[in-house]
């Protein structure tokens, strides 16, 4: 089996468990955790929500994130084992990051949310480098942030986010000029209501700083999956477009 077969194979799998229907057990998650939410303090609502109001606006309007060229000369196996090693080391930034802020308690966890943030898009960036794409593009950009609204939605919401991103190449030419279109603030609420019983408890004494690197490792590792498959469908999608247009002119 090559590399990209075994890829191909993971790919469609990641594929079917993401459109699946929710389960029993996820709606009743759901509901829990969006019960949990409404006894969170406004104000660490509030510091979420402008924190990603922030990143958002830092992402499509900002230089902040386009630090990497895109990478032209790797094979995808190359790519990959690059972008493995990335995603470890942005595990470990997170989770050292995670670790300090959980250990001072409640005003520095909330700190740890805008930081957070800013490790996440970091890593996406370099992901999407790695792979070949120029992140100058706001098309670029905008992909970046659906990847990350992928990873951190609701099994339904997933869904939609899915179906949008799927055969972006073909659809990425017709998205609107106008970069203020993009619903941040359903991108922002996704995210928030992603924030789990491990974020809260970062915030307790004592066990914040265990807590916090465990979560944060956690919640990068997921992103960065998610980007991979994301870019792998990417791949292969493109691949589909040139066979076909190679058919067409024979």
């Amino acid at each position: 089996m090559t590399y990209e077969q075994k890829i191909k194979s993971e790919l469609e799998f990641w594929k079917f468990k993401t459109l699946q229907k929710p389960s029993l057990l996820s709606k009743v998650t759901d509901n829990v955790q969006r019960k949990i939410n409404s006894y969170i303090p406004d104000k660490v609502h509030n510091a979420i929500t402008t924190a990603i109001k922030q990143m958002v606006k830092a992402v499509l309007f900002g230089s902040t994130f386009t630090t990497s060229k895109p990478v032209t000369d790797f094979t995808l196996m190359h790519r990959e084992a690059l972008i493995k090693q990335k995603i470890e080391n942005y595990k470990k930034t997170g989770a050292a990051e995670g670790g300090v802020t959980g250990a001072g308690g409640f005003l520095m966890s909330l700190a740890d949310f805008p930081l957070l943030l800013g490790i996440k898009m970091k890593m996406l960036f370099d992901i999407a480098a790695v792979y070949g794409y120029d992140v100058k593009d706001y098309r670029e950009r905008l992909f970046i942030l659906h990847i990350f609204q992928l990873a951190f939605s609701s099994k339904e919401e997933s869904k939609n986010i899915f179906l949008k991103m799927e055969d972006w190449d073909s659809k990425a030419h017709k998205l609107p000029t106008n970069i203020d279109e993009f619903d941040w603030s359903t991108f922002q609420q996704q995210y928030r209501d992603y924030i789990d019983l491990a974020k809260l408890a970062q915030m307790l004494p004592f066990v914040g700083a265990a807590v916090g690197a465990i979560a944060n490792y956690k919640l990068i590792d997921r992103l960065g999956k998610t980007a991979m498959m994301s870019y792998r469908m990417r791949y292969f999608n493109i691949q589909l477009i040139e066979n076909s247009e190679d058919l067409q002119l024979r």
